[in-house]
């Protein structure tokens, strides 16, 4: 019986994606032609794509009816079957001011302020790992936001210490 069972599973590694995991992927890249229709296009040289890809994204920018974008928009996304995405999103990303370590590192920082207004011996590992912050500093924005949230007052020491904390934590390159 457990033959039987391995069996089945060898089976349903050889099976193609479903129609809707292939829809799905399709309009992915459909929506990066879009956004690609969006570009300049001594931007869209930048990316190094195929001819026929900036030849139809070009002619995309020449035409008016709704009807034609859509058509042309739909080639787009056949023609970025082609491509492989993942460098064309990472240049935008790139030229967006957006990168996935910078947003992971405004994370870090987010959850080091929490950490610090809710745990009295976060401060004590804070400064162990960057001895150069200012401790009195700190301590005077956790205790004056603490206060303010308290309170109920507008969070000024909340943010100054998100900006304290980005002074001391290293953003990756």
């Amino acid at each position: 019986m457990n033959t039987h069972h391995h069996r089945d599973d060898e089976l349903e590694e050889e099976l193609p994606p479903s129609k809707t995991k292939i829809k799905k992927q399709m309009q992915e890249l459909q929506d990066i032609g879009k956004t690609l229709t969006g570009l300049p296009i001594e931007k869209l040289r930048e990316l190094n794509l195929p001819e026929n890809l900036l030849e139809a994204l070009t002619e995309y920018k020449r035409m008016t009816k709704f009807g034609a974008l859509n058509r042309q928009l739909q080639y787009i996304g056949r023609l970025m079957r082609d491509v492989e995405p993942a460098p064309i999103l990472a240049k935008l990303d790139a030229w967006n001011g957006v990168s996935r370590q910078h947003t992971a590192w405004l994370h870090q920082v987010e959850h080091w302020r929490d950490r610090l207004l809710e745990q009295p011996e976060a401060l004590t590992e804070l400064l162990a790992a960057h001895p150069e912050a200012d401790a009195q500093r700190l301590r005077t924005l956790i205790r004056n936001a603490q206060k303010e949230r308290e309170a109920a007052k507008p969070p000024k020491s909340y943010r100054e210490l998100f900006q304290a904390l980005r002074e001391i934590i290293p953003e990756p390159v």
